[in-house]
C-alpha cells in the first residue's frame, strides 16, 4: 500500500484523526448551550482544517512563543479555535476567547 504524500504546507493526504482535549469539550458544550450559531461556526472549522490544517476558512495562522507549534482561527472577534497537528492527530486545544500567552515576569 503507498503511503500518503504530503501536500503543500505539510498537509497529508491521509484524513487526520480528532481529538478533543477536555478545555475544548467544555469551551463547545458552552456554545451549544448558549449561542448554537457559534457551535455551528466551530463545527465549519474544525471539519475545515481536517481537511486543510493550514490553510482555508477563519484566517489560520500560527501561534508564537509559549504557543509555537498551535494554530489559531478566528470564530469571531473575541473567539479563537486552537489546535496543533501532530502524527496524523488533531487536536482541538480551546474554542472559546482569544489564545492568551503566559507573560513573562
Amino acid at each position: 500500500m503507498p503511503k500518503s504524500k504530503p501536500t503543500s504546507r505539510g498537509e497529508s493526504a491521509k484524513p487526520l484523526e480528532l481529538v478533543w482535549t477536555a478545555n475544548a469539550k467544555e469551551d463547545f458544550a458552552h456554545w451549544q448551550r448558549h449561542d448554537p450559531r457559534i457551535a455551528k461556526k466551530i463545527d465549519e472549522l474544525v471539519a475545515n482544517a481536517l481537511k486543510h490544517p493550514f490553510t482555508g476558512l477563519g484566517k489560520p495562522e500560527p501561534l508564537k512563543h509559549e504557543l509555537a507549534g498551535y494554530w489559531s482561527r478566528r470564530i469571531s472577534g473575541e473567539h479563537r479555535l486552537t489546535y496543533r497537528v501532530e502524527a496524523g492527530v488533531l487536536y482541538i486545544g480551546k474554542c472559546r476567547f482569544h489564545y492568551t500567552a503566559k507573560k513573562k515576569k
